[in-house]
């Protein structure tokens, strides 16, 4: 099952409850919450209204958008950002794999990766959470072959990636690589943005390319019978009119399947 939710920071300048507020008018179904604004890391008193606002609306809490970068950084810790998590009362964290991409990280950058995220994930089993890597430029993950290796260096049974399609790239590479990630796939961040950041547009002007992408999707929750989140990340002018029309058009696509 694929279900419609949005990620938090795609209005970073709204409160939590204005955030719940927009995602219920939507009609979607959860908020992955950012850890770089709205749920800080270790403020687990936030961590816990914030579940309670959810619970009392019907929504459910797809993920903890932790902006935890596995490298040299000392904070956030790990602990840290599994504990919020787990207060938040998620069963995924999302993290970055490290700073630095893949044509440029050295042999010791990527063993540096490998152990902090094998921490992390030590750690998140022990809540019984599911970490997984933010598939993006400027990290381990930029590009999917990368991305397949760190997941069999990290290892573990809870670790998982996420994955939106790359900028600019075309859409029948994008969905290779997608069909290569897809069975250690948490969850999916929607938008349309070409040929590149700078350009967001509608999202039903994606559609010839999303509803291939959300068709790979339901295609392994058909096989493991796993419940995915589709969640929109970002829209056209930061608008709320815009992102109501995109939730339209995404639970339509949904709705199909």
């Amino acid at each position: 099952m694929i279900l419609p939710g949005m990620v938090s920071v795609t209005f970073r300048s709204l409160s939590p409850r204005r955030i719940i507020e927009l995602t219920a008018q939507a009609k979607l179904a959860a908020i992955e919450w950012g850890g770089d604004i709205h749920v800080p890391h270790g403020d687990l008193s936030t961590a816990a209204s914030i579940r309670r606002m959810c619970e009392a609306s019907g929504i459910a809490i797809s993920a903890y958008g932790s902006y935890f970068r596995a490298d040299a950084a000392p904070e956030p810790s790990a602990a840290a950002v599994v504990d919020t998590a787990a207060e938040l009362g998620t069963r995924v964290v999302r993290v970055w794999a490290g700073a630095t991409g893949s044509a440029a990280a050295t042999p010791a950058h990527r063993a540096a990766v490998v152990e902090q995220l094998a921490r992390c994930c030590d750690l998140a089993a022990a809540r019984n959470l599911v970490v997984a890597t933010e598939f993006h430029g400027g990290t381990l993950t930029d590009q999917v072959e990368s991305c397949e290796r760190l997941l069999d260096e990290v290892n573990r049974p809870n670790f998982r990636t996420f994955w939106q399609p790359p900028n600019g790239m075309k859409c029948d590479l994008a969905l290779a690589g997608l069909q290569r990630v897809r069975n250690r796939l948490a969850h999916v961040h929607v938008f349309h943005w070409f040929p590149d950041h700078l350009h967001r547009l509608p999202l039903v002007d994606g559609r010839e390319r999303w509803v291939k992408y959300l068709k790979e999707v339901a295609a392994q929750t058909a096989i493991d019978g796993e419940t995915r989140y589709a969640s929109l990340e970002f829209v056209r002018d930061d608008s709320t009119d815009q992102f109501q029309q995109d939730a339209a058009t995404l639970r339509a696509w949904l709705e199909r399947k």
